[in-house]
């Protein structure tokens, strides 16, 4: 009996269960039928309209301080260094004592030029006096003519030998001047190569110690052959104009990254080119008065091309590549529809291309949608709104840029 109820159960349960996957299916069979997706349209893409800019055109270019002046001191005479009468790394002044060599020796060979130029002189006067009595004798033929000649000879002689201890008291002069080693520029000196009791020779090749005048201060920038000739080639086809009055203002960026408050003066171009690196140097002149810029280091100078009156400007994101790395962008046609234009780009300027040749005022470049987009597809353009332009960039026609750019396509 206890079988036959477990049966009875187990027979309502199935029964329960065969009734509600039935209802479910018949639920299932009266849903109303999945309607079909609507036609996708074209795709809409982004654009901006290429229009003219006035850009001024700049290069950042590598180079290393030099000092105005430099100056190396050498000793004029031989002697014994006495004195430094400098500290190292101080600034001193032109005419400034900076070594003193032992002078007794020059002032002794002083003292026996001069006595020797007084006895000299003082044997004149007799000789002149004895040739004026022998010229009055020989006319009443009291003397001979030889003794007068002898006399006239002995005249010219003493002279001679005045004027040679004159030269002689003027050397010695000069040499003891010498002794007070001063310095011919002033600037700042940096460390002796010399102690005091030291022996020094005259126009030693080793300096005793080096001063260079550091305000005003060269920037020495080469500049290679390939971009001069660059520059030169657009000012010929008029594409830049250096006629601006800044034009030969320079700027400089020190080392840490920093700019430099005061705009330097280009001075010239070298003519010679360097074969090594193929390249001639610029030199710019760079105000110094707190000592900030020191000889030897490294900067970039940002200079002046000039500017380009109608500058097209693309942005970055606009411009694609093809498998080879050549540039090109994708505009909108008079039919709505995606057309493929090769470009050629000059170089970067902040978030856009500036761009040589491949697009004219007036076209319409996608620079939104460009994803899985095939030059001929039909699209739907809307102008392109970036969301926040960078400032000082070229993003409007009539202000140019003071963008520093480098390098070129």
């Amino acid at each position: 009996m206890q079988q036959d109820g477990i049966v009875c159960k187990f027979i309502k349960r199935s029964v329960i269960m065969a009734v509600m996957a039935g209802a479910l299916l018949l639920a299932g069979c009266e849903r109303p039928p999945q309607q079909e997706p609507p036609p996708m349209g074209p795709p809409a893409v982004s654009v901006v309209t290429v229009q003219t800019e006035k850009v001024r055109l700049t290069t950042k270019l590598p180079g290393r301080t030099a000092a105005f002046r430099v100056a190396k001191i050498c000793p004029q005479v031989s002697g014994l260094i006495l004195e430094r009468l400098f500290k190292e790394g101080s600034d001193v002044k032109a005419g400034q004592v900076l070594y003193q060599i032992d002078a007794a020796p020059f002032q002794a060979a002083v003292d026996n030029a001069k006595a020797a130029l007084r006895r000299a002189e003082a044997n004149l006067p007799p000789i002149l006096s004895r040739a004026k009595r022998y010229k009055e004798l020989l006319a009443d033929k009291a003397v001979s003519q030889q003794d007068y000649d002898d006399t006239d000879a002995a005249i010219k002689q003493t002279e001679a030998e005045i004027e040679s201890w004159r030269a002689q008291l003027k050397t010695a002069s000069i040499n003891l001047r010498y002794t007070k080693i001063t310095a011919p520029i002033s600037g700042r000196i940096g460390r002796s190569n010399v102690t005091v009791g030291a022996i020094v020779t005259a126009y030693q090749p080793l300096a005793l110690a080096t001063i260079q005048q550091l305000d005003p201060i060269y920037v020495d920038v080469p500049q290679s052959t390939t971009d001069l000739l660059r520059l030169k080639n657009r000012l010929q086809k008029g594409l830049l104009n250096q006629q601006g009055e800044d034009q030969n203002k320079v700027n400089l960026i020190l080392e840490d990254g920093t700019a430099y408050p005061l705009e330097g003066i280009l001075q010239f171009s070298d003519i010679t080119v360097d074969q090594t690196t193929g390249s001639v140097t610029l030199r710019v002149l760079f105000d110094n008065p707190d000592g900030m810029l020191l000889p030897g280091m490294f900067v970039q100078a940002e200079i002046k091309e000039g500017v380009n009156e109608q500058a097209i400007l693309l942005p970055q994101q606009g411009v694609s590549r093809d498998p080879k790395g050549n540039p090109f962008a994708l505009v909108v046609d008079a039919e709505s529809k995606a057309g493929f234009r090769p470009l050629t780009l000059d170089r970067a300027i902040g978030d856009t291309w500036l761009v040589a040749a491949g697009v004219a005022p007036g076209d319409q470049v996608i620079v939104e949608g460009l994803t899985m987009l095939r030059p001929g597809t039909t699209v739907n353009a809307t102008p392109f709104h970036p969301a926040q332009n960078e400032p000082g960039s070229a993003t409007g026609p009539g202000a140019p840029p003071q963008k520093s750019s480098e390098g070129g396509e």
